[in-house]
């Protein structure tokens, strides 16, 4: 979990850098940015609910943020 928080800060920085640019790139990673986060947290709960385990959920939501932060950064 101290990991998945550690990457999940490095996205929200890089994240405020590029809507902090403005346009349509900006404008693209805010809607691309809702849209992950709702589709991920039903996800996610669903596969909690129906039993799945929190070290399960972590890796996932960890591998996401990694692809998050392994885009943003190039």
């Amino acid at each position: 979990m101290m990991m998945l928080a550690g990457e999940a800060q490095q996205v929200i920085w890089l994240r405020t850098m590029k809507l902090a640019l403005g346009g349509a790139k900006a404008e693209r990673e805010a809607n691309l940015m809702v849209s992950e986060k709702i589709s991920s947290a039903q996800v996610e709960t669903l596969k909690l609910m129906m039993g799945g385990s929190l070290d399960a959920t972590t890796k996932n939501v960890r591998r996401k943020v990694r692809a998050n932060r392994k885009r943003l950064s190039k």
